[in-house]
C-alpha cells in the first residue's frame, strides 16, 4: 500500500514537471517571479500570525491567572478571618462557662446569660459585615438554647457533615451548604442561598466532647471575585465542592450557550495547587480552563474563559493577511507582466529567426537585436554563430576531400605496421631455422609488445594482460641485462579479471629495473622483481617490488608528494631538487600513471611508494575490484 502511494506520488510530480515544461517561458517567468516573492511573504503573514496568536494567547492566560490569584488572596483572607473569629469564640471564658454547666439553670439565670454574655459575644464577633452567622451547638443537657448563638447540638447530628467534624478531633472543617436555616426564623439566614461554613468540635477541660463551633459567610463574600457582576465578560470563576457541586455565577455571558456543569464535564480536576491550564470545545465552541486546587478547604477554583472573542480576532487577523496577500499576488502578476513583455519580446523575434534557420535557411534576415543587456548580448552572439555556421558550411566540401585523404593516409600505415609484423614474424621463424632459438623468444616478446601497445582499441584491459605485456617486456630486458632479471607474479585468481588501465604496470616495472640495476647491491647481481595482487576491502591491491638498493627517506617522501602535486609546483620541484642532484629520473612515469587512475577512478585510488634503503622499493596500486567479461 505504501509502495503504491509512492508511485502515486511520483506520477504526480512527473506530471506536474510535464506540465511546467509545456508552459511558455513568459509564463515560467511569472511564476517563478509571484514564488520568489508570494512564499517568503506567506512565510512572513504566518510567522506574524502565529505571534499575534500565541502573544494574544499569553496576555489571555496571564491576565486570567491574575484573576484566579487576586481570588485566591481573598479566600485567603477570608480563611484568616474565619479562624480568627474561632479563636475569639472558643477563648470567651463566660460563654465556655455557661456551656460547661452541670446543673439545670433558672429562668433568671438564663436571661441574665442572654443579656450580659450572648448580647457581648455577638457583638464582639460581628464587627465584621463578612461573617453572617457564630453558633454553638452543644449537647449539654444543662444548657438552654439562646437564639441566635447557642444552639441544641441535636439539631445538627443529621447534617451530613456531623461525623466529619467529629472525626477531626477539634481541627477545622470546612463545608459549603446550600442552607444553613433550621427553623426557618426571621433572625436565621436566607434558605436561598449557599454559604461557606467554618465547623470545629470544642470540648470540656477533661477532653470531651462538648459541642460543635459554626462559622457561616455568605458564599458571594467568601468568593467575592467570583460572584462580582463587574468582571470580564469572557472568563467567570467557578467554584467545584469536595462533594462536585458546581457554583458560580449563573448570569455570566460564558454560559450563555453551556451551563458551568456543562463546561465542567470536560475538565479533570487535580490536587495541584499551581495553575493548570486545559483547552476544549463543547459544542464548536472554544474554552480554557485555568485550574487551581485550595486544600485549606477542600475546594477547587476553576477560571473558565470564552475563547470566542479571541478566535474571532485571531480569525479576522488571518482573512486580513489573505487578502492583504491576494492583493500582492495581483499586483506582482500586472508588473511582472509588463516588464517581462518588454524584455520578451526581442526574445521572440530571435525565436522566430531560429526556426527559419532550423528548416535549413541560413541566410535569414537577422532582426535588428540591440541593447547591452544579456538579450542584446545573446542576439550579437546569435548573430555572430550564423555567419560562423556559413563558413562552416564552406569549408565543409574541403574537409571531405581532406577525409578521403585522411582515410587513404590510415590504410597505408596499417599496410605499414602489418608489414612491420610480418617482418617480425619472418625474423622468428629464420631464427628459428637456423637454431637460434633466443632470438625468436626475443621476436616474441617484442612483437607481443608492439602489437599490445600499438593496437590502441580502449584505455581498460584485463590485470591478465598486463602482466603478458611485463613479461614480455622483461624478456626482452633480459637480453640487454644477460638474463640476470627474474620476474616473479603472486596474482590471486579472482584479480585475473580485474579492471586495469593498459599501459599502467610495465612504467613501474621499467622503474623498477632502471633504478634497481643502476645501483645493484646483491652478490649474484640479479634483480628479484615481484608482482602480487590480492582483492582486499572492495579493492584489487597490486604490489611492485625489487631487491635493489632502496630509497633514501627524505627522498621517498619527497617522491610520494610528487605524485599528487599541482603542475606547476611539481615543476618547480624538479627545477630544485632533481637537476640539483644530477640525478637521470623524476618520476615522471609514476605521476602519469598515477593520474591516469585518479581521473579514471578518482582520488582514493592510485600509486604509493614504499621503500627501505639498501633492502627494497615497492610499487602499491590501488584499484576498485571491478571484473571484465569478455574480450
Amino acid at each position: 500500500m505504501k509502495q503504491e502511494m509512492g508511485f502515486a506520488a511520483i506520477r504526480r510530480l512527473l506530471g506536474i514537471r510535464a506540465f511546467t515544461f509545456n508552459l511558455s517561458l513568459q509564463v515560467k517567468l511569472i511564476l517563478s517571479f509571484v514564488f520568489v516573492i508570494f512564499i517568503p511573504v506567506v512565510l512572513f503573514s504566518w510567522y506574524t500570525l502565529n505571534e499575534e496568536s500565541t502573544k494574544a494567547m499569553e496576555e489571555l492566560t496571564k491576565k486570567n491567572e491574575n484573576v484566579l490569584a487576586v481570588e485566591k488572596i481573598n479566600i485567603e483572607n477570608n480563611v484568616e478571618l474565619m479562624g480568627w473569629t474561632d479563636q475569639l469564640a472558643l477563648s470567651n471564658r463566660e460563654m465556655n462557662n455557661y456551656l460547661q454547666i452541670k446543673q439545670i439553670q433558672d429562668t433568671a439565670r438564663v436571661i441574665r446569660i442572654k443579656l450580659d454574655v450572648v448580647n457581648n459575644f455577638q457583638y464582639f464577633l460581628f464587627n465584621n459585615p463578612r461573617i453572617a452567622n457564630v453558633r454553638l451547638f452543644t449537647d449539654n443537657p444543662y444548657v438552654n438554647e439562646i437564639w441566635p448563638v447557642i444552639l441544641k447540638e441535636s439539631r445538627i447530628q443529621d447534617k451530613p457533615w456531623h461525623d466529619e467534624v467529629i472525626k477531626q478531633s477539634g481541627l477545622p472543617w470546612w463545608e459549603i451548604q446550600e442552607n444553613v436555616a433550621l427553623t426557618g426564623m426571621p433572625s436565621e439566614p436566607s434558605q436561598n442561598e449557599p454559604f461557606m461554613t467554618y465547623l470545629q468540635e470544642f470540648k470540656y477541660a477533661d477532653n470531651k466532647h462538648n459541642g460543635i463551633l459554626e462559622i457561616s459567610m455568605k458564599l458571594s463574600d467568601f468568593f467575592s471575585r467570583t460572584f462580582s457582576s463587574v468582571q470580564d465578560k469572557n472568563s467567570q470563576l467557578i467554584i467545584v465542592a469536595r462533594s462536585g457541586q458546581v457554583f458560580s455565577l449563573k448570569a455570566s455571558p460564558v454560559f450563555e450557550q453551556n451551563s458551568s456543569e456543562q463546561l465542567m464535564n470536560n475538565v479533570k480536576l487535580t490536587r495541584n495547587t499551581n495553575f493548570e491550564t486545559v483547552q476544549f470545545k463543547v459544542n464548536g465552541q472554544s474554552y480554557l480552563a485555568f485550574q487551581s486546587y485550595i486544600p485549606s478547604i477542600d475546594v477547587h477554583l476553576v477560571n473558565m474563559v470564552s475563547l470566542a472573542d479571541t478566535m474571532e480576532g485571531i480569525n479576522h487577523s488571518r482573512v486580513r493577511y489573505i487578502v492583504l496577500i491576494s492583493l500582492l499576488v495581483a499586483f506582482l502578476v500586472l508588473l511582472s507582466y509588463s516588464m517581462q513583455a518588454i524584455i520578451l519580446r526581442r526574445l521572440k523575434a530571435l525565436r522566430e529567426s531560429m526556426q527559419q534557420v532550423r528548416s535549413g535557411n541560413f541566410n535569414v534576415e537577422l532582426p535588428p537585436i540591440t541593447g547591452t543587456d544579456e538579450v542584446g548580448e545573446l542576439g550579437l552572439h546569435y548573430h555572430r554563430l550564423i555567419l560562423k555556421i556559413n563558413e562552416l558550411i564552406q569549408e565543409q566540401a574541403a574537409r571531405q576531400a581532406a577525409g578521403k585523404e585522411a582515410e587513404l593516409r590510415a590504410l597505408k600505415n596499417q599496410i605499414d605496421s602489418h608489414f612491420l609484423y610480418n617482418t617480425l614474424e619472418n625474423v622468428k621463424m629464420l631464427a628459428e631455422i637456423e637454431g637460434q632459438y633466443l632470438i625468436s623468444d626475443i621476436m616474441t616478446s617484442l612483437g607481443g609488445m608492439m602489437r599490445y601497445s600499438m593496437e590502441w582499441k580502449q584505455d581498460h584491459v584485463m590485470l591478465s594482460d598486463e602482466i603478458k605485456q611485463v613479461q614480455h617486456y622483461v624478456s626482452v630486458m633480459n637480453i640487454r641485462y644477460d638474463g640476470r632479471l627474474d620476474l616473479r607474479l603472486s596474482i590471486a585468481p579472482e584479480c585475473l579479471k580485474q579492471e586495469s588501465l593498459k599501459m599502467s604496470l610495465q612504467p613501474s616495472v621499467e622503474n623498477a629495473i632502471k633504478h634497481g640495476m643502476s645501483r645493484m647491491h646483491s652478490s649474484d647481481g640479479n634483480l628479484v622483481i615481484t608482482i602480487s595482487a590480492v582483492w582486499r576491502d572492495q579493492a584489487c591491491v597490486i604490489e611492485i617490488t625489487d631487491s635493489g638498493c632502496g630509497i633514501p627517506e627524505e627522498k621517498l617522501g619527497l617522491l610520494n608528494r610528487m605524485l599528487r602535486m599541482e603542475e606547476s609546483a611539481y615543476q618547480d620541484v624538479r627545477q630544485l631538487v632533481v637537476r640539483k642532484n644530477n640525478q637521470d629520473s623524476n618520476g615522471i612515469g609514476l605521476r602519469n600513471v598515477d593520474q591516469r587512475l585518479v581521473m579514471s577512478y578518482g582520488t582514493e585510488y592510485g600509486i604509493q611508494i614504499e621503500s627501505q634503503e639498501g633492502s627494497y622499493t615497492r610499487i602499491i596500486m590501488t584499484l576498485p575490484y571491478r571484473v571484465m567479461e569478455g574480450d
